[in-house]
């Protein structure tokens, strides 16, 4: 089983540091926490590629919804090349139908706009009606090596018994990344069922609140439960 890493989400430079210091093994970087998170300025990326030493998962996302419309998807394919031209190698992105089905078409092309950067299929996957085969569609998708997810669209506190059963769903190229709610509490469980990535918010943060800073030592709590 792979070493337990942990993904801490930074919207800030201040957050990636922290995240660093408290031993994250990677950033996701986002903006507008009030929308769940949207794509982030390329200034903000750069900046935190020159602060931290840890890789960079950068979010790819116009709106709070999971839908693409053709303007959406030439913003991002916009957004993945000027992230590509300063050195992002990673991105998080995924997207649904109007019936909550993988939107194939949209996750093909902007895969080709961010090409060959490895990627994350977001949150998404929870609201999808048929995770299993979701799951297996996801694996033929080029160069998507992580799927978040909560097991639940009301997040782990709901989903974590689930999370673990879909555990063996997991092949050797694409991984759950445990997120969405995610406490120290659900880390062991997690873990003993063969779920090494973790992803964390609010958790890592005063009081859990957005507007407060990654405090380093709730990070280092979280990466010592994964051990």
């Amino acid at each position: 089983m792979k070493a337990p890493q942990l993904e801490v989400i930074a919207t800030s430079v201040e957050d990636g540091i922290a995240a660093e210091c408290g031993g994250a093994d990677r950033l996701e970087v986002v903006s507008t926490m009030e929308a769940d998170g949207l794509t982030p300025t390329v200034d903000l990326v750069r900046q935190l590629r020159d602060a931290v030493a840890i890789p960079l998962r950068v979010m790819l996302r116009t709106r709070p919804d999971f839908l693409a419309g053709v303007r959406d998807a030439d913003v991002l394919a916009q957004a993945a090349g000027r992230m590509r031209a300063i050195g992002v190698h990673h991105f998080v992105f995924g997207f649904l139908t109007t019936d909550s089905q993988v939107d194939s078409d949209a996750i093909r092309s902007l895969c080709s706009a961010a090409s060959p950067a490895a990627w994350t299929f977001h949150r998404a996957f929870d609201h999808v009606t048929d995770p299993r085969a979701t799951f297996s569609l996801c694996s033929g998708f080029p160069s998507l090596d992580f799927v978040l997810s909560a097991g639940s669209p009301d997040g782990v506190d709901k989903g974590c018994s689930v999370l673990r059963e879909r555990a063996s769903w997991q092949t050797s190229s694409l991984r759950w990344i445990a997120g969405g709610g995610l406490r120290l509490a659900h880390v062991p469980a997690l873990c003993a069922a063969g779920i090494t990535q973790f992803h964390c918010g609010r958790a890592v943060r005063a009081g859990q609140r957005w507007n407060a800073p990654v405090d380093e030592s709730l990070v280092r709590a979280f990466k010592e439960a994964a051990v």
